[in-house]
């Protein structure tokens, strides 16, 4: 905050002086401070006892950045003129140099008292609330003082930063309007002043009001010399506004505005804006060869260029790299936003949780109630506090097989690594032709361990009990699966099932146990291709065998909403067929085309709706027969009440005969929906509470 300089009556005594000071005053009125010391410090040598010489070498020495000095030279000074205003005024001054601001505050409150009406007391009172972080308090007081000299300008330039950091304290608790509202007073006295088109700018970026945040910069760019601030800006705007292309665009035309006579800042931001809309956009090699390139001219690296080359690799999935630069950039620098905030981004990506947790706590030690260090914290909480899921649908197919069920499932967290899991599930199958039902009643009790940052096992074991007019038994569940991050941009997952074939009554009363040995593996790429591949081996309780296998191989077309368009490949076959009891082709083969957009319910915010559809067409081969034409519909629509409850509705429909598990194939179309309710239990995890 800019420091006021008192005017002093410096004519107080050994006036026939004056003139012989007036060279000192001088270098105090036009901040030539160094050199004020020296003339005042030479003056005191012949005249020890003067005042005003004394008054001026404190501020002199005070305002060149020797603040301890000053305070005990005011010291002395107070105790030479215990009564005297302006060596009191003076004294309080240097305590706000050497940042003594509670002992300034108390001392200011007694000047005051002493004389209400004084400019300088005001002020200085007013600047002490304010290094105070008491900005409410302080606009009182320097419209106080402001009523005493209107229209003074240090003044105003005071009440402008005060209510800058009022603004920032409404930013921080999110009270965005009111901090709009704030920052917009300084236009009355300060018109399209830089630092509140920032501060108003960056409210609205962080509020989302990206179209708000492009009109504040253009404004600020009416001025040539905050063109490279104000293009940055409205990069970084359209960025948040998932405009991607056109984030990069400017960049482009901004990095080619800079020459030799750009100043370093500017250069600095613009090549920095550049390479990030770079990566955004997925232009990695691009980005990498301008990174290298800063890198060659600086052989020690500054941070910024540290955490663009972190970013990438965040990007990119190469998170130890990343790690590795962060801890750089921290080693530097342990306050550093970028450094905190994005070692725990990439520290939650490779499943150190502890650790992620602790660097984001980092950031908010540094930047109290930062918005993205907090809502970070939120999500890493959300992901490990306990929750309830239940599911109710319908479903139906044209071999008049009907069922419906509820389905209720829960995971308890004791920790970053170990999780409880439950679930039961009450399902009643029925067919009017056959006048065949059953009840099935499912209860799985298990848990989960994170056995490496990139492992875990996970486990089920409950028991089936069916209950039909034919039949009734029970029979042991369970699952077993271990889920491994081999590489970057890869999962696997091995795993057993045991279950019982429940498509219908009819193969209920059959009680076929079916042992599923299950291969998931998935891979992602930098350049939107990804590939989907599902095994399933089956040996049945009735000697029959299965292989299953599904692959996916798709494309990425968009990010927000996500929008992906792939093909489909499936392969099916038993060792026996049994046709007359359930689907069991000795060959099956099913080619199909989609396309798939959703808005996930993770990247949902509060009390806002979120949706998912797929489209699928293709050709299907049973055994020898000709292709047959196959579609399937799969959508959902739902709302997010809070970070803790939401809800969806959900519907299908197929006719692809994999899907099946009864006896026929041909012209089979199955649908199926219902609703489903998703509820964290408590407010944080356990281990927080």
């Amino acid at each position: 905050m800019k420091k006021i300089i008192v005017l002093l009556a410096l004519f107080t005594s050994l006036y026939a002086h004056s003139q012989e000071m007036q060279e000192g005053f001088t270098y105090l009125e036009t901040g030539k401070y160094k050199q004020a010391e020296g003339f005042f410090k030479n003056v005191l040598k012949e005249y020890p006892t003067n005042k005003t010489a004394r008054l001026c070498y404190g501020r002199a020495v005070g305002l060149n950045g020797k603040s301890r000095l000053a305070v005990n030279l005011f010291t002395n000074l107070l105790k030479d003129y215990p009564t005297d205003f302006e060596v009191k005024l003076n004294y309080a001054e240097s305590l706000l140099w050497n940042k003594q601001y509670e002992e300034a505050e108390s001392y200011y409150q007694k000047l005051i008292l002493e004389n209400n009406q004084s400019f300088p007391a005001l002020l200085g009172f007013a600047n002490t609330l304010s290094n105070l972080k008491k900005f409410e308090k302080a606009l009182l007081y320097v419209d106080k003082a402001l009523e005493v000299l209107p229209g003074n300008n240090n003044a105003l330039v005071s009440k402008k930063y005060m209510r800058l950091g009022l603004a920032n304290d409404k930013v921080n608790t999110q009270n965005y309007l009111a901090a709009e509202e704030i920052l917009k007073e300084n236009f009355i006295d300060f018109k399209k002043d830089k630092e509140t088109l920032l501060n108003l700018a960056n409210l609205y970026l962080i509020s989302n009001q990206t179209d708000k945040a492009k009109e504040t910069y253009k404004i600020l760019g009416e001025k040539p010399e905050n063109k490279f601030t104000s293009l940055n800006g409205i990069a970084l705007a359209y960025h948040l506004d998932a405009n991607d292309k056109e984030a990069l665009k400017i960049s482009e035309q901004t990095v080619q505005l800079l020459n030799k006579n750009t100043d370093s800042l500017s250069t600095k931001q613009t090549k920095e804006r550049y390479i990030q809309a770079l990566i955004w956009n997925k232009k990695y090699k691009l980005a990498k060869n301008e990174i290298d390139q800063l890198i060659s001219e600086n052989k020690n690296p500054e941070n910024w260029i540290l955490s663009l080359r972190a970013t990438l690799n965040i990007y990119k999935s190469d998170f130890k790299k990343s790690i590795a630069d962060y801890n750089l950039i921290l080693k530097k620098d342990s306050a550093s936003f970028d450094g905190n905030l994005g070692k725990a981004n990439a520290l939650k990506a490779t499943g150190f949780y502890k650790s992620a947790y602790q660097s984001a706590e980092n950031t908010l030690t540094f930047y109290k109630n930062q918005k993205d260090a907090a809502n970070f914290i939120k999500q890493l909480d959300a992901s490990f506090t306990p929750v309830l899921e239940s599911k109710v649908s319908y479903s139906f197919d044209n071999g008049d097989n009907e069922a419906t069920a509820y389905d209720v499932k829960t995971e308890i967290p004791f920790s970053t690594k170990f999780k409880i899991l439950g679930n039961y599930n009450y399902r009643t199958t029925s067919n009017p032709v056959t006048d065949l039902k059953a009840i099935t009643n499912n209860f799985t009790l298990g848990a989960s361990y994170q056995i490496l940052n990139n492992v875990t096992v996970k486990g089920n074991f409950g028991v089936t009990s069916l209950e039909s007019e034919t039949n009734n038994y029970k029979q042991l569940l369970t699952d077993i699966f271990l889920q491994m991050k081999p590489f970057k941009l890869q999962n696997l997952e091995l795993g057993y099932k045991r279950d019982i074939q429940n498509f219908n009554a009819a193969l209920l009363d059959e009680q076929i146990v079916q042992n599923n040995l299950i291969l998931n593996y998935s891979v992602s790429t930098n350049f939107n291709l990804g590939w989907f591949t599902q095994y399933y081996y089956t040996f049945q309780s009735d000697d029959n065998a299965r292989n299953l296998l599904f692959t996916s191989l798709y494309y990425n077309i968009l990010k927000k909403p996500s929008m992906k368009a792939g093909i489909n490949y499936q392969n099916l076959s038993f060792k026996n067929q049994v046709p007359t009891v359930y689907f069991s082709p000795s060959k099956f083969n099913a080619v199909e085309v989609f396309v798939n957009l959703i808005k996930d319910e993770t990247a949902a915010k509060n009390k806002e709706w979120f949706y998912g559809i797929t489209a699928a067409t293709g050709l299907q081969y049973i055994e020898n027969d000709d292709g047959q034409s196959t579609y399937r519909v799969d959508a959902k629509f739902g709302y997010k009440f809070s970070e803790r409850a939401l809800i969806n509705l959900y519907g299908l429909q197929s006719n692809i005969a994999s899907a099946v598990a009864t006896a026929g194939s041909t012209g089979f179309t199955y649908t199926e929906f219902g609703f489903r309710f998703k509820w964290l239990i408590l407010s944080k995890p356990f281990y927080k509470k």
